[in-house]
């Protein structure tokens, strides 16, 4: 197997390179399968140098055939790019769900529970902020802000317990 790696390997990847487009990772892949296979093949093969070269290059074509059908039977990849920020067409409706009912959640709290959730959620502020714009302590604004969200989940269950 040495000496058919040794005598094929560069021609074979060369021939893979082309076939494949320069896509190094994908000719590496094809030839090492096609080594594998003439591995497991090894005491079937022929004797002559040249037969066995004509067999690793029609096994090496055959595999970057299927491995082209393979790819065409699958959506196309694509690499690099986070596409999670993008809007989705099938998430507008629920999103646009979600806004009505969170507003009309924050509808159901009262004036200053709904204070203290917007500044810290919707204006980015931090405790000690909310707390200086509002002009209350800082625990008074941490114990709204958990009894604000509590009455806000309350609010959110009942909406869910009307359209179920």
């Amino acid at each position: 197997m040495q000496a058919i790696f040794a005598a094929n390997s560069r021609p074979l990847y060369s021939f893979l390179l082309r076939l494949t487009r320069g896509q190094r990772e994908l000719a590496e892949d094809l030839m090492q399968e096609t080594m594998l296979r003439a591995w497991r093949r090894l005491a079937e093969l022929p004797p002559e140098a040249d037969t066995v070269r004509r067999w690793l290059f029609i096994v090496a074509r055959h595999l970057m055939i299927d491995a082209a059908r393979a790819r065409a039977a699958r959506p196309t990849e694509i690499y690099g790019i986070d596409v999670g920020w993008m809007a989705s067409s099938d998430n507008a409706f629920e999103g646009i769900v979600d806004r009505i009912t969170l507003a009309d959640a924050l509808r159901r709290i009262t004036p200053e529970h709904r204070a203290v959730l917007v500044e810290l959620y919707y204006g980015g502020a931090s405790v000690a902020e909310v707390a200086t714009r509002i002009g209350i302590p800082e625990g008074t604004v941490r114990s709204r802000s958990f009894y604000a969200l509590r009455a806000a989940r309350g609010a959110l269950d009942r909406s869910d317990e009307l359209v179920s």
